[in-house]
């Protein structure tokens, strides 16, 4: 898969493009990009962030040229290192309330998109997403793979408190919110872990390139799991999987 641009966009940021399409395909090979050039510990790189389909690099231009830099990208594209940390990837299971005070709007999620609320909470939690990139807020994912079936519009009028944790559609999208903010996706559910904890080693839950599955949990569960994160014992549920399938 064919670059579309590799170049320097500021005295200290290099941007690699692939085809600017939403495309799982294209993804993983930014984030196996991202990994690769992590793992080979170039000098001067201070951040790699990547996105749907593009990756920004920071570097320290007393410490690396980007000529260099760039080369060495090139290079990593052309031969792609194979082994156990590029191929491989996250999947993470997240534990989901579902509607009434936590989710507030899956009864229009329901009505718009003519189906019950059961059937919206099914076909959401039986769908494998891809986590394209972080943004918005910190630790915020934007995650393909939602059925169009339960696509829904953002509100007209964004709500200017959304409690962190809330689980939420927007568009052809579904995310979850990683801090409390406001925000115009609809609420189908909450989760009670949390995406974004500043004072923790590793900030964020989730990263670019993680495979998410939404699982529900009745209000006694969400409890129990919610005093276990407060209490920091809560491990959440992730496992390593591979991405050449």
């Amino acid at each position: 898969m064919q670059t579309k641009r590799i170049a320097p966009i500021d005295i200290n940021y290099i941007l690699v493009e692939y085809e600017q399409i939403i495309s799982k395909e294209i993804n993983l090979e930014v984030v196996k990009l991202a990994k690769r050039i992590e793992s080979s510990k170039l000098d001067g790189i201070i951040s790699i962030v990547p996105t749907y389909s593009s990756l920004l690099i920071e570097y320290d231009p007393l410490l690396n040229d980007h000529l260099a830099i760039i080369k060495n990208i090139k290079e990593f594209i052309r031969n792609p290192l194979v082994d156990e940390e590029v191929v491989k990837n996250r999947l993470v299971r997240i534990p989901v309330f579902y509607g009434k005070e936590k989710g507030p709007d899956l009864a229009d999620v329901a009505r718009i998109n003519e189906l019950s609320e059961k059937e919206v909470i099914s076909i959401h939690k039986n769908q494998t997403y891809r986590v394209y990139m972080l943004g918005f807020n910190p630790g915020f994912p934007y995650m393909g793979g939602l059925d169009k079936r339960i696509a829904t519009p953002r509100l007209n009028e964004p709500r200017t408190k959304v409690p962190a944790g809330s689980v939420a559609i927007g568009g052809e999208q579904t995310g979850v919110y990683s801090i409390t903010s406001p925000g115009g996706w609809r609420l189908i559910g909450h989760t009670p872990l949390e995406l974004f904890n500043p004072k923790a080693a590793d900030p964020t839950l989730l990263r670019a390139g993680d495979d998410i599955i939404f699982y529900q949990v009745d209000i006694n569960e969400y409890s129990q799991i919610e005093r276990e994160v407060m209490n920091g014992t809560y491990k959440p549920e992730i496992e390593w999987v591979s991405t050449d399938e």
